[in-house]
């Protein structure tokens, strides 16, 4: 998943991207609203994560004006306790918000459960040519076999089983799995689809090269 944090406090942000990269995310940083327009305009994200105070403005007008033309989910970050703040974020877009200073695994569960909301999912799991994909604890299963993927692994199969049987771009991968100061290239796209595939075939799924186009989950299904 690629993440859109916008935040002013560096030694907050820098945290957060750590532990959101560590778990396999892709993770852009904007320190104030006008950066945060220019990544906006820029790419596409999966999930916005919105400090409430920013040097150039309201987060929240930041949030009104952004609902007029993305439907990207929103989690604000705030530190204001009035419910009538909170009411406010809701009203103006927000998908959620969580009070600092917060948890991290309290901010992980508000975010796979946003995405699941927008997902229509109500559980992390996702079935996927008769196996079963939990993106929560890395593993794909089939009856008694069960794979612990690794942390990119995970986050490229969760692209490819929430669409499954579309063609997914080498640049749209990039593009899910990699932020924007990432020193990456094509091939190691080719290098981590190579290694889900053969993790993957051992339990009866395939990915598909599509010639000039790109990859796509093959689940078995007519």
């Amino acid at each position: 998943m690629r993440y859109l944090l916008v935040e002013d406090n560096l030694e907050l942000a820098e945290a957060l991207m750590s532990r959101l990269v560590l778990d396999g995310h892709a993770v852009d940083h904007a320190a104030t609203l006008a950066a945060a327009e220019d990544c906006l305009a820029a790419a596409l994200y999966d999930l916005i994560l919105l400090d409430v105070m920013l040097p150039d403005g309201d987060g929240r007008e930041f949030l009104a004006r952004s609902r007029t033309r993305i439907e990207t989910p929103v989690i604000v970050l705030t530190a204001r306790s009035q419910v009538s703040d909170r009411v406010g974020a809701l009203d103006q877009g927000a998908d959620d918000y969580i009070m600092k200073p917060f948890d991290f695994s309290e901010l992980e569960a508000r975010c796979r459960a946003v995405l699941r909301r927008r997902g229509g999912a109500a559980r992390n799991q996702i079935t996927l040519g008769g196996c079963l994909f939990d993106p929560l604890s890395g593993t794909l299963s089939r009856g008694a076999t069960v794979l612990e993927l690794k942390h990119r692994e995970i986050r490229l199969l969760e692209i490819f089983a929430r669409h499954p049987g579309q063609i997914m771009s080498k640049a749209h991968l990039m593009d899910r799995l990699f932020s924007y100061d990432a020193a990456v290239t094509e091939n190691a796209i080719e290098v981590y689809v190579g290694r889900l595939r053969r993790r993957i075939e051992t339990v009866g799924l395939k990915i598909e090269t599509v010639r000039g186009l790109g990859y796509r989950i093959d689940t078995g299904a007519p």
